[in-house]
């Protein structure tokens, strides 16, 4: 069968989506046309925060639950948003985060690092690690339980979430409970002739190999991949997958990202590391962003792994 015959009819919207074309010149304006979409309920912005680490300014937003015990510590999420590495900004999930925030009783901070091509590898991975320091530094005045933290994103910041896990893993100082990687974003080789993943159902709506090879360049900058730290640049490019913390993807069937994430969760079983993996049949890239059956089942999966890995310990 087709692609288009396999897509479920509920995203029967994303056929004509994915033909925008991807490069520097016309990167300002896809950015403009993004940011611009942004919705924001009342009540659901976030609470601005800007820290200072070795000369960085990074700026953090934090979603909290409105009704918690004032003695009890908050398990966190710390949250990184999509956007193929080169647009977005945590607003862009203001009214998901804030509800997320208030259905776990959960501190949500979601980490607005620089983007590509301006900023390429180790830029915006160094700046999550800053904001993961930041959480475990200031816990007493966030009132945040440690040992409840869980690392979380969405396409690009899916994969950014899963260098961050390896990361974090390598250097020790935090650890994490978790990760939650949704649809993410994880082998550079993926839509060129060098993927060991080639196939003709998945990448044809929404989001595709061209967009995909664009957005991994400006990530690279002039990285040559040729040293240790390719697995934090390609997460799917990681060898030793040991030690990382327990972990939930998902990814629609259709997705570019099908082969790479369903590879990366059997290498994580293989590993030893403890993996929950979903593949929601007829759904592209960013399939959550489209209410209906699949995103409503995809939406409960997400919440009933968080609500596992955040709860007591």
């Amino acid at each position: 069968m087709k692609p288009h015959e396999l897509l479920d009819p509920e995203f029967h919207s994303f056929l004509n989506l994915g033909t925008e074309q991807w490069s520097i010149d016309t990167l300002p304006t896809i950015r403009e046309r993004v940011h611009s979409t942004y919705g924001t309920q009342p009540g659901n912005g976030c609470e601005e925060r800007w820290i200072t680490v070795d000369g960085v300014r990074l700026r953090l937003c934090l979603y909290r639950p409105e009704a918690t015990s004032k003695t009890a510590l908050l398990p966190v999420i710390l949250y990184i948003h999509g956007g193929g590495f080169v647009l977005g900004r945590p607003e862009m999930a203001d009214n998901y985060l804030a509800t997320l925030a208030e259905e776990l009783k959960t501190l949500i901070v979601a980490v607005d690092y620089r983007l590509v091509p301006e900023h390429p590898f180790p830029l915006p991975l160094e700046d999550c690690y800053t904001a993961l320091g930041w959480l475990f530094g200031n816990d007493n005045e966030l009132g945040i339980d440690t040992r409840k933290v869980v690392i979380m994103g969405h396409s690009a910041g899916g994969g950014l979430a899963a260098a961050l896990g390896i990361l974090a893993r390598d250097k020790g100082e935090y650890p994490i409970a978790a990760q939650v990687l949704v649809y993410p974003m994880l082998d550079h080789r993926t839509g060129t002739s060098d993927s060991p993943h080639q196939n003709e159902s998945t990448g044809t709506f929404s989001w595709l190999p061209a967009p995909n090879r664009f957005c991994w360049d400006g990530l690279r900058g002039d990285y040559n991949l040729d040293d240790d730290r390719i697995g934090l640049f390609s997460p799917s490019m990681q060898q030793d997958l040991q030690g990382l913390p327990p972990s939930f993807i998902s990814v629609g069937s259709l997705d570019l990202f099908l082969e790479e994430d369903v590879e990366f969760a059997l290498r994580l079983s293989r590993a030893g590391v403890p993996v929950e993996l979903h593949v929601y049949p007829g759904a592209p890239h960013m399939f959550d962003q489209n209410p209906g059956r699949i995103t409503a089942q995809s939406n409960l999966d997400v919440v009933r792994a968080l609500k596992e890995f955040l709860q007591e310990r």
